[in-house]
């Protein structure tokens, strides 16, 4: 299934990041949100995985479902507080989320370089399930 597209507000930069700015590259993406305890479990092991990527071969791309906070800025003061180094896209509201078919968060979805969805990860999946199906999409 080919991936939805979207262009969402980066928080860090304020730059607008398209799904298709990363044409003929595979996609990580895991929507978030900043009262989630399991996404308080799956940040800290993203952000070591990012430090280490080859970011040449693989684009990593978070989204913080805005729709699902406590309030407008909490993924936004989350994001700040924990100095997180990857992109932090704003969902309008549950737009994405939804276009995405989740159900909870986190929920991480693998994109191949034509940005099929070939694997979605929910809040059960471990970090090592998601990182075992990576080479499915670089290829």
């Amino acid at each position: 299934m080919e991936a939805p597209f979207f262009a969402l507000e980066d928080m860090n930069s304020g730059d607008v990041i398209r799904l298709t700015d990363f044409v003929g590259k595979p996609v990580m993406i895991t929507f978030w949100t900043s009262w989630c305890p399991d996404c308080m479990k799956d940040m800290p092991m993203k952000e070591q995985f990012y430090d280490h990527a080859d970011l040449e071969k693989l684009a990593f791309l978070t989204i913080n479902v805005t729709g699902r906070e406590r309030s407008e800025e909490a993924g936004k003061e989350f994001t700040i507080k924990n100095d997180l180094p990857f992109p932090v896209l704003r969902d309008n509201g549950r737009e994405t989320y939804d276009d995405y078919g989740c159900t909870g968060v986190p929920t991480t979805v693998l994109l191949d370089k034509d940005h099929q969805i070939v694997k979605v990860f929910n809040d059960q999946s471990s970090f090592l399930d998601i990182a075992k199906a990576l080479p499915s999409i670089m290829k």
